[in-house]
């Protein structure tokens, strides 16, 4: 019997745990990804609850906890540099960090053995026939394959060319974040700092590596106010907008000209009425973006298990597949976004009002009352979606 084909769009975290579950369930997947290689740092990501099972069930543990961030106490600054509040360590890290870059790899180096992965190319455009998705390529010949997955981020080019432009789906948050590696002036030894002035912020962390740390800017402004600006334009942005800040912001700024590994955005959700359209389907951010605080990475990966196995549960039938893989995700993409929702008041509040109400809001929640709502919001998304195993496709036969 033919193996089906499966082209995923995106490299990152979505595409190559969904490469390996497809072919966990009998599946002959290609990744493309427009990047010409993994793309290196990028901010931390945790694993809680449900998350750390699937984590376990991929065999990817030992090599997480290899790269695990150990992250300790993160104290929060007032705009006179002094500590306004602390969150302990697992507040906001979760059972398992590690830096995206780190994950990416691992679950690189985990697939690649039966994964067919091509950098440096995207997808164009996709038309689908009646036994596949005929799919032309920036710079690769035109192929066919039965099914398509973008899991090519809150910009796919996947959305866009079976669903349409990004417009019509996405909601800017009204902040924009931006994040580097800069070399460690302050110190720190796997600790974190946050800071904030009305309107803008920023956050440290020190993780294995003592002489770097990965930082973190927020700040307000128009969600379309930027477009899609190119490499130097972002630096210009980001120096006047954090151009006479208090503290430490002026040096850490001066990392940013140099920064090898910078990453700007505009903070958004996406929201569709439905994740498929015939043979081509959406997962994690490209589907349901939910900003910061919404456990998108733990969900696309929880997303990718259920795909795959709905896939496999039903015979290769894509149709009742996707059907039953968004029944089982809409609700926690929801609670996600819930979450998300009011990640601006946290990271970025808009005035020196809410900033101290923010500062009092948050020391009564690192008290032990506190602590417990915290952490349930927080395992709440993570734990929305249960796992487990699906059983084995008799559809494809793998040699």
């Amino acid at each position: 019997m033919t193996t089906k084909t499966v082209l995923v769009s995106g490299a990152s975290v979505a595409g190559p745990s969904a490469a390996y579950w497809l072919h966990h369930y009998g599946y002959s997947v290609t990744v493309v990804e427009a990047a010409p290689a993994l793309r290196p740092g990028g901010q931390a990501v945790d694993f809680r609850g449900e998350q750390v099972k699937l984590a376990a069930a991929m065999g990817l543990l030992d090599d997480l906890r290899a790269h695990e961030t150990a992250l300790g106490d993160q104290v929060q600054l007032d705009p006179a540099g002094q500590p306004a509040f602390t969150l302990p360590s697992g507040f906001t890290n979760g059972e398992l960090e590690v830096l995206r870059g780190d994950l990416a790899r691992i679950l690189y180096d985990h697939t690649k053995d039966y994964t067919e992965y091509v950098f440096g190319d995207r997808v164009t455009s996709l038309t689908e026939t009646a036994d596949g998705v005929d799919v032309t390529f920036r710079h690769g010949a035109p192929r066919r394959f039965d099914l398509v997955v973008g899991a090519d981020g809150v910009h796919s080019g996947v959305r866009t060319a079976a669903f349409g432009p990004e417009s019509r789906f996405r909601t800017g948050l009204g902040f924009h974040v931006a994040g580097f590696t800069a070399p460690n002036h302050l110190g720190l030894d796997h600790s974190g700092l946050l800071y904030n002035e009305p309107g803008r912020g920023l956050m440290i962390a020190s993780h294995r590596d003592p002489a770097t740390v990965t930082v973190g800017l927020f700040f307000r402004g128009d969600p379309d106010g930027y477009g899609r600006p190119d490499l130097d334009r972002q630096k210009d942005i980001l120096t006047d907008v954090f151009a006479g800040a208090g503290w430490a912001v002026p040096r850490l700024m001066t990392a940013v000209a140099d920064a090898p590994d910078l990453y700007f955005d505009t903070v958004s959700q996406i929201k569709l009425d439905s994740w498929s359209r015939g043979r081509v389907v959406l997962l994690g951010d490209a589907a349901w973006c939910a900003g910061p605080g919404g456990s998108g990475t733990g969900l696309a990966m929880m997303g990718a298990q259920v795909l795959a196995g709905e896939l496999a549960a039903a015979g290769g039938d894509h149709v009742t597949a996707f059907a039953r893989y968004e029944q089982r995700l809409r609700k926690p993409a929801r609670v996600g976004q819930r979450n998300g929702a009011g990640s601006a008041d946290f990271l970025v509040p808009a005035t020196a009002e809410t900033l101290r109400k923010r500062n009092r809001m948050y020391r009564r929640l690192t008290g032990p009352i506190g602590r417990r709502v915290w952490q349930y919001l927080g395992n709440r998304a993570a734990n929305s979606v249960k796992f487990r195993e699906y059983p084995r496709s008799r559809v494809n036969v793998l040699p």
